[in-house]
């Protein structure tokens, strides 16, 4: 994610890797016909050359996007209970994709057949229970927009343009996640498509094991269709967008240490950017109160510094709409956590964005992004139910994070790109520890982490239960026919 736009061409080359794709997965129309041929005529199976098929495909990121046999677009939960009773029979493999945001390979992408969750678009409020149940084909800015009518929001992704389902199955931290925790914190129920075929509805006291693996353990369980989220009241709220020069960058970043150090209220959030683009290097801030003004004094070191800004009174939706998104790059995330930004730590994120986004740049770069998001200890408070990521809520997980994103285009500097944003992740954390806060065992964040990284380091000690509610749940291993992170 950032705060900034910047034009990107198409990424060249790209033709005749798509082509052998395509060609390696003729293997699998076999089974493209036979789900066309048992669903029902709600759903559609659509292939390369329809407007449809290329739609349902595409991913934000060309790092996961793959020439699939098929699309597959299911109306309803009992057509994808029948593919997937054939896609066990053929053994082949498959991708769920719901807003296609993840950036690592084969993650909602695949050359067998590809679902596309974009028929499950629907958002139902229930006042009288307070909860909104909405389909995983959604993204949040439609989900946010649907909401607005009612006065009301969900704890969701802070990018507009991310899908419902990586969100709620994977984490979802937010800029309402001080007040109200993580997006899977907020969850009532899912509709869950078992391995099997069969529906079925998920809480807490129908089936908690399957509630705990869901919340934070993806498609490991089944597809889900739709999610049921508590709501919130929602009025204006105060906030936007400060772009500052780089000789701003020493003030900001006093601004962003002493907003960390004295701001305790759960509704103000922060979010600020180091970016390196089109060679140059830019910082951004996004500042942000849950209400339609701030208290007095709050954000005023940030507006005495000179910048470029658009913030005022607003809605909640106009101002995540201020986080343009980028895309159809090659992507990487990688993610460190912490418990508190001072100066050091920002001098060497700031540091860390000039000396990497150089290198990154010399290697086909496009973008590079380091991220700060501070948020209060309290954040993993919120939820007395266990869930499969974070399994652990104590203090050792820190409640604060550097997320970084670099965007290229030539597939051959793969390899050396997340070489070097290994060997930054271990310059960072080498220096926070050596600041006094060593977080080398706290769990990292499974949405924002490169596709090498070990399980053991997302869920820690969960994992063995995890792989038994997978084995329990799910016999004949249907779903790790698909990608991702697998139990």
């Amino acid at each position: 994610m950032t705060l900034l736009q910047a034009p990107f061409s198409v990424i060249s080359g790209l033709i005749g890797l798509f082509t052998s794709i395509w060609l390696e997965s003729t293997d699998y129309k076999a089974t493209c016909q036979a789900i066309a041929a048992s669903v029902s005529s709600a759903s559609n199976v659509h292939y390369s050359g329809s407007s449809q098929y290329h739609k349902t495909i595409d991913n934000w990121a060309i790092t996961n996007t793959e020439f699939s046999a098929c699309s597959f677009e299911p109306a309803n939960a009992q057509d994808i209970g029948i593919a997937l009773k054939i896609l066990d029979q053929y053994q082949t493999p498959f991708a769920v994709k719901g807003g296609g945001h993840s950036a690592n390979p084969g993650f909602s992408s695949t050359t067998g057949v590809q679902i596309s969750m974009t028929s499950f678009s629907e958002v139902v409020y229930d006042e009288s229970a307070q909860t909104a149940t909405i389909g995983m084909g959604m993204v949040w800015g439609d989900v946010y927009s649907a909401l607005a009518k009612h006065g009301v929001v969900v704890v969701g992704g802070k990018d507009t343009n991310v899908g419902v389902g990586g969100v709620v199955l994977g984490g979802g931290y937010s800029c309402l996640s001080n007040e109200y925790g993580l997006a899977l914190d907020n969850v009532v129920s899912f509709e869950l498509v078992m391995p099997n075929g069969t529906v079925a509805n998920i809480t807490n006291s129908s089936n908690p094991d399957l509630f705990y693996g869901l919340r934070g353990g993806f498609n490991n369980f089944g597809i889900a269709t739709t999610v049921t989220l508590k709501t919130f009241p929602q009025s204006q709220v105060w906030g936007g967008l400060a772009m500052y020069a780089k000789f701003e960058w020493n003030a900001v970043n006093n601004a962003i240490a002493n907003f960390v150090s004295n701001v305790n209220d759960s509704k103000a959030c922060l979010y600020n950017t180091f970016d390196y683009v089109v060679g140059a290097p830019v910082m951004a801030t996004l500042v942000f109160y849950n209400a339609p003004t701030p208290p007095h004094g709050m954000f005023d070191e940030f507006l005495r510094i000179p910048s470029v800004r658009d913030i005022k009174t607003r809605s909640y939706s106009n101002l995540l709409s201020l986080l343009l998104p980028i895309q159809h790059l090659r992507f990487a995330w990688f993610w460190v956590p912490l418990a508190e930004f001072t100066v050091p730590i920002l001098e060497m994120i700031g540091e860390q964005t000039l000396s990497y986004g150089s290198k990154v740049w010399d290697l086909s770069g496009a973008f590079v992004s380091y991220d700060i998001i501070p948020l209060l200890p309290s954040i993993y408070s919120h939820s007395q139910t266990p869930s499969a990521f974070p399994s652990a809520r104590d203090s050792g997980q820190g409640h604060s994070f550097i997320e970084v994103l670099y965007g290229w285009t030539n597939p051959n500097h793969d390899d050396a790109i997340f070489q070097l944003g290994a060997e930054s992740v271990a310059d960072m954390n080498q220096f926070i520890a050596e600041s006094g806060q060593n977080f080398s065992s706290a769990l990292l964040y499974p949405n924002c982490v490169p596709p090498d990284t070990p399980l053991e380091a997302i869920y820690g000690d969960a994992l063995g239960k995890l792989k038994s509610i997978k084995d329990n749940v799910d016999p004949n291993n249907v779903m790790g026919l698909s990608g991702g992170w697998k139990f």
